[in-house]
């Protein structure tokens, strides 16, 4: 009862609702493939058919960080990826009541470096490998795009000798910072400050604790919007609602609603315009140049 419960709490603190992803119908080429040791550091590779190397697409699923699975792909997306000849790997990382932050963040930079390791064999172009994910997993995508690359040329593991830059980047209601001070200041109803909820992803006791300074390193170093320079690839950003929307009456919606909100994707957009990079920004009403995740994806890492 007790995890049902703090799965509840997270779920609805960093987790994009709204999108509701049927379980698999097309059967993966590879199947929960480790990438490490750990029981959630599995994948699924879905191969594309293609005479050449192909792209490929990693799709990091959301949940705040203790939910949810790989399966949670969605189907439709799927389906236009492998038949645009679009290779995808789909992948679980561990919970933070598994282990906190940055868990899930190290566990999906392994995951492309292990994915890199296998660009012959599973016939990919390690050159042309975008991410997307929504929420928490837009978070993870993002941090990945504009991190600098954390090869290790020297490391006695080959995997970690791997790449870990991306060329583009999708994401559905996602967040660019842990910072609760800036959410309190920018986002409109936001209550997450005051969530306790907070405290669990970096495995502390106490709100107060989060401004620890050993806390805010980590707060500072997994907020993508930290890494923004002028060399990150191109963003495709997607929200369930105008920036002028008012906060919900409803006040079970406001924390999902403030915490995926459409803010964190214009701020996003002024500092990547600033900087001179592709950025585009979907919300209802407002219509940019791809229809969905995968027309940006074809665009971007197509033939």
């Amino acid at each position: 009862m007790k995890m049902k419960i703090i799965t509840a709490i997270l779920f609805g603190a960093f987790s994009f609702s709204g999108v509701i992803v049927a379980k698999l119908s097309v059967t993966p080429t590879y199947s929960n493939v480790h990438y490490n040791t750990h029981e959630r550091q599995v994948l699924d590779f879905f191969k594309a058919e293609s005479d050449s190397p192909a792209p490929l697409v990693i799709f990091i699923h959301g949940g705040g960080f203790q939910a949810f699975d790989k399966d949670r792909v969605d189907q439709e997306f799927l389906k236009e990826f492998l038949a645009s000849g679009i290779s995808l790997a789909a992948i679980n990382y561990r919970y933070v009541q598994m282990e906190p932050l940055p868990s899930c963040f190290h566990d999906a930079r392994r995951a492309i470096q292990f994915l890199r390791s296998k660009a012959d064999e599973w016939n990919f172009d390690p050159d042309r490998v975008g991410a997307y994910g929504g929420s928490a997993g837009a978070m993870i995508s993002m941090w990945l795009g504009f991190h600098d690359d954390m090869a290790d040329p020297d490391s006695a593991d080959p995997v970690l000798r791997e790449s870990t830059r991306l060329n583009c980047v999708a994401t559905q209601g996602g967040q660019i910072t842990f910072d609760r001070h800036w959410m309190e200041q920018s986002i409109p109803g936001n209550i997450i400050h005051k969530n306790p909820a907070m405290t669990r992803l970096f495995g502390v006791r106490s709100l107060e604790e989060l401004d620890n300074p050993e806390v805010r390193k980590w707060v500072k170093e997994l907020s993508s919007i930290t890494h923004l320079t002028a060399d990150d690839p191109s963003v495709f950003m997607e929200y369930s609602m105008k920036p002028s929307d008012p906060i919900p009456e409803d006040k079970a919606k406001v924390k999902p609603w403030a915490l995926h909100h459409v803010i964190f994707g214009l701020t996003l957009k002024v500092r990547m315009d600033a900087l001179g990079l592709e950025n585009h920004l979907k919300y209802p009403g407002q219509e940019v140049a791809y229809r969905n995740i995968p027309h940006f994806f074809k665009e971007k890492l197509g033939r």
